[in-house]
C-alpha cells in the first residue's frame, strides 16, 4: 500500500475489543473518558460493564436533555441526577422520557433543586421496576398538600415498582407527616438505608395538638417518634443505616430508637443534634454495639466521656466523626486509636486536641492499633510538628488522606515528615498553614538566618541613631516581620541534585490544598507540583505566585478538574493564554479578585475549556457583563457563574 507521496505505508491492524478493555482497566475514570474519544472501537470498549458499575449521569432539565436520555437507553443500567425540574410541560416530557427509555434499567434517581408535581412523579415511579435508590430530598412540592399517594390505586402501582428499593432519602422535607410517611414507606418494604436529616420530627411533644407525641392517631401535620419507631420495628430485619442529622432528637428519644427489639444498625448519622448528651451516647453504644460508622459531629454537649464509651463499646467501628465537638479533650483518644478496625477519624475543629493521646494509642502493638486511612485535624491549633512527625511515622503504611488545614503551628518540618513517610497519600490539605515555605515543599533546609549587619557574639546593647522608637535600644524583631530567605537559582540547582524527599515524592496525589500559605512562591510550586493524576488544586491567596506557576501546573497536571487561584494578584491573561490549551478537563475554575484577568481570558476559556461547569470571576474589575453573557451561551455544561462586582463596580454603593 502506498501513500500520496508514493512511499509504502503499513496499515495498523485493529486491536480486538478485549485487548482495548484490558488496557483501559489500568486507567482512572477521567483517563478512560479521554481514551473513549479516540475512535468507535475505543468508545465501545469504554462501555464495558466493568466500567459502568457506579456511573451516575447528572444534568439539569432542558430540551437538550431529552436526546441525552434517549441515548442512555442503550445502556444495560443507569443512575441519574436531574436538577431544576418544575411543573411545566418540558419537565413532564423529560420525566416521561426517563420512564419510557430507562424504566427497567434505572437503578438510582435523585431530583435535587426541583419542584415537581405529584402527578409527574406518579406517572414515572410505576415504570422504575429496577430502582434501588430514590432521593426526594427537599421536594416540598410533593408533600405540601398532604395528599401524596392518598389513592389506593396509586399506592398499589408504586408498591409493585418499588418493592426492591433499598435506599430512601427524605432529607429536608418541611411538610413530611405521619400520613404521607406511612404511605410512602408502605410501598418500600425492604429498606436498607433511610435518611430523615433536617426533617421536622416531633420526638416528645406535639405542638399542634398540645399533647405528648403518640397520644392520638397518626398526624397529618408532622412526623412523630412513635411513627418512626413503628417503621423501624417493621423493617428491622433489613434496615442497617439511619440518618437523623439536624433534628431535635433528645437523649430519651435516641434511647427509644436504640432499644427497638431486633434492630441492628451498622451506620448512624446524628450530625448537629445539639441536645444529645454523654448519657445518650452511652445508651446508644450499649444497645447498638454493631455500629461501624458513627457521625456525632457538631453535637456540642458531648465531652470526653462519650469518646471513652465509644472506645469501650464499639469494637467494630470503622468510621467516626467528632468534628466541631468543642468540649472533647484528649481523654479517651488513646483507647479509641487502639481499635484495630478504625479506618477514618474526623477531629476537625476539636480545639483541645494536641495529638499526644493519638500518638499514644498508635504506639501499641501492630495488631491492636487503628490502621487509619483518613485523618482530619482541621483547625486543631494545638497540633505541632512533634505530633505530625510521630503520626506520619506510625501511619505511613496506611494513611491516604490527611487534612491539616488551619493548623497554624505546623511548619516545614511537618511537610518534610509527610513527604518522607506518607508517600501513599492521595489527598493532602495544608490550607492556612502560614508557616509553610518554599523550603518545606522542596525538602531542603533553609540556610541559617542572620542579619548581615550583625556580628557574631554578644557585644552588649545596640543603640539606635534616633529616638523615634521612644527608647535607646533597638526594638526586638517581631515574628510577623520575619520572612524566609528567598530561594535562589543556585538553591534550585542543589534541589535537583539532592536525594531528599520533596513534595514530588507524593506522586499519587489527586487533591492538594495550599490555600493562604502566603510564603510560597514560584520557586517551589513550579518544581514540585507535577502530578499526572492530580484532579483538585487550590493555590488561592498566594500573593507571590505568577503566570509561571499557572503554566507549570497546567503543563504537568493535565488531569485537573478543579483549580482555585482566587486572590492571586499576579495571575494575568498571559498565564491563562499559556495554560488553557492544557486544561481540557477543567470543570471548576476560581479566579475571584484577580484584577489582571480581562475579557481575553474568558474568550480563551470558551475556546479550550469546553467542560467548564463552575466559574468564579467575582470582583475582577476588568471583565464585562457582555462577555460573561457570551461565555454562558457558548459553554454547554456551565451551571454556576459567580460574577458579583465585576467591571470595576464601586463597592461603596452597595453599603
Amino acid at each position: 500500500m502506498e501513500d500520496s507521496d508514493g512511499e509504502e505505508s503499513i496499515e495498523t491492524p485493529e486491536l480486538p475489543l478485549e485487548i482495548i478493555v484490558y488496557i483501559m482497566s489500568f486507567l482512572h475514570a477521567p483517563d478512560r473518558k479521554e481514551a473513549s474519544l479516540v475512535c468507535q472501537s475505543w468508545y465501545n470498549a469504554s462501555q464495558d460493564l466493568r466500567f459502568q458499575k457506579n456511573v451516575t449521569f447528572s444534568f439539569p432539565a432542558s430540551a437538550s436533555s431529552l436526546e441525552l436520555v434517549r441515548g442512555l437507553g442503550r445502556r444495560s443500567r443507569c443512575s441519574l441526577i436531574i436538577s431544576q425540574l418544575d411543573g411545566f410541560s418540558m419537565s413532564r416530557s423529560l420525566l416521561l422520557e426517563v420512564g419510557l427509555c430507562l424504566g427497567s434499567k434505572l437503578e438510582s434517581l435523585a431530583l435535587p433543586g426541583s419542584s415537581i408535581t405529584e402527578a409527574s412523579l406518579l406517572a414515572l415511579l410505576p415504570r422504575l421496576t429496577s430502582l434501588r435508590r430514590l432521593d426526594l430530598r427537599g421536594l416540598d412540592s410533593l408533600f405540601m398538600s398532604g395528599a401524596f399517594l392518598s389513592r389506593e390505586e396509586h399506592r398499589r402501582q408504586v408498591s409493585s415498582a418499588l418493592a426492591g428499593l433499598e435506599e430512601l432519602d427524605l432529607s429536608d422535607l418541611r411538610y413530611l407527616s405521619d400520613l404521607t410517611f406511612n404511605r410512602l414507606t408502605g410501598c418500600t418494604p425492604c429498606l436498607h438505608r433511610l435518611s430523615l436529616a433536617g426533617c421536622h420530627i416531633a420526638f416528645e411533644f406535639d405542638p399542634y395538638r398540645g399533647c405528648p407525641v403518640g397520644a392520638l392517631e397518626d398526624s397529618s401535620a408532622l412526623l412523630s417518634l412513635r411513627n418512626l419507631r413503628r417503621l423501624l420495628t417493621e423493617q428491622k430485619s433489613t434496615l442497617i443505616a439511619l440518618d437523623l442529622s439536624r433534628t431535635s432528637i433528645t437523649p430519651e428519644s435516641l434511647r427509644t430508637i436504640a432499644q427497638v427489639q431486633g434492630l441492628v444498625l451498622e451506620e448512624l448519622c446524628l450530625h448537629g443534634c445539639k441536645e444529645l448528651t454523654d448519657y445518650s451516647v452511652e445508651v446508644l453504644v450499649k444497645h447498638q454495639p454493631s455500629l461501624q460508622r458513627l457521625d456525632i459531629s457538631a453535637c456540642t454537649e458531648l465531652t470526653a466521656r462519650a469518646v471513652v464509651a465509644i472506645a469501650r463499646g464499639l469494637k467494630s467501628l470503622t468510621h467516626l466523626s467528632l468534628s466541631r465537638d468543642w468540649r472533647i479533650t484528649e481523654k479517651g483518644l488513646a483507647d479509641l486509636l487502639s481499635l484495630s478496625s478504625l479506618r477514618s477519624l474526623d477531629l476537625s475543629e476539636c480545639l483541645h486536641i494536641s495529638g499526644a493521646e493519638i500518638v499514644k494509642g498508635l504506639t501499641g502493638s501492630n495488631t491492636a492499633r487503628a490502621q487509619l486511612e483518613t485523618l482530619n485535624l482541621k483547625s486543631c491549633t494545638y497540633i505541632r510538628d512533634v505530633a505530625v512527625f510521630s503520626l506520619t511515622k506510625l501511619l505511613g503504611n496506611t494513611l491516604r488522606e490527611l487534612d491539616l488545614t488551619s493548623c497554624v503551628n505546623v511548619t516545614d518540618l511537618s511537610v518534610c515528615a509527610i513527604t518522607t513517610y506518607l508517600q501513599g497519600l492521595v489527598v493532602l490539605r495544608l490550607g492556612w498553614c502560614i508557616e509553610v515555605t518554599d523550603w518545606g515543599l522542596l525538602g531542603m533546609v533553609e540556610p541559617t538566618k542572620c542579619d548581615p549587619d550583625e556580628e557574631k557574639g554578644d557585644k552588649g546593647p545596640r543603640f539606635t541613631r534616633t529616638f523615634g522608637n521612644m527608647g535607646f535600644f533597638k526594638p526586638p524583631r517581631l515574628p510577623f516581620e520575619e520572612r524566609p530567605k528567598l530561594v535562589t537559582q543556585d538553591d534550585l540547582e542543589q534541589f535537583k541534585q539532592q536525594a531528599g524527599a520533596s513534595l514530588l515524592a507524593l506522586n499519587r496525589l489527586q487533591e492538594l490544598d495550599l490555600t493562604a500559605c502566603s510564603k510560597l512562591t514560584d520557586s517551589s510550586i513550579t518544581q514540585v507540583v507535577r502530578y499526572p493524576d492530580l484532579q483538585r488544586l487550590s493555590l488561592s491567596m498566594l500573593p507571590e505566585i505568577t503566570d509561571a506557576t499557572l503554566l507549570s501546573v497546567a503543563w504537568h497536571c493535565r488531569s485537573l478538574t478543579s483549580l482555585a487561584l482566587s486572590h492571586c494578584p499576579q495571575i494575568s491573561d498571559r498565564g491563562v493564554a499559556q495554560a488553557a490549551p492544557y486544561l481540557h478537563r477543567l470543570q471548576h475554575l476560581y479566579l475571584s479578585c484577580c484584577n489582571n484577568i480581562t475579557d481575553r481570558s474568558l474568550f480563551l476559556l470558551v475556546q479550550h475549556c469546553k467542560r467548564l461547569r463552575t466559574l468564579d470571576i467575582s470582583r475582577c474589575k476588568n471583565i464585562s457583563v457582555t462577555t460573561v453573557d457570551l461565555l454562558q451561551s457558548q459553554l454547554p455544561f456551565l451551571e454556576n457563574v459567580h460574577y458579583k462586582f465585576i467591571g470595576g463596580t464601586d463597592l461603596t454603593l452597595t453599603l
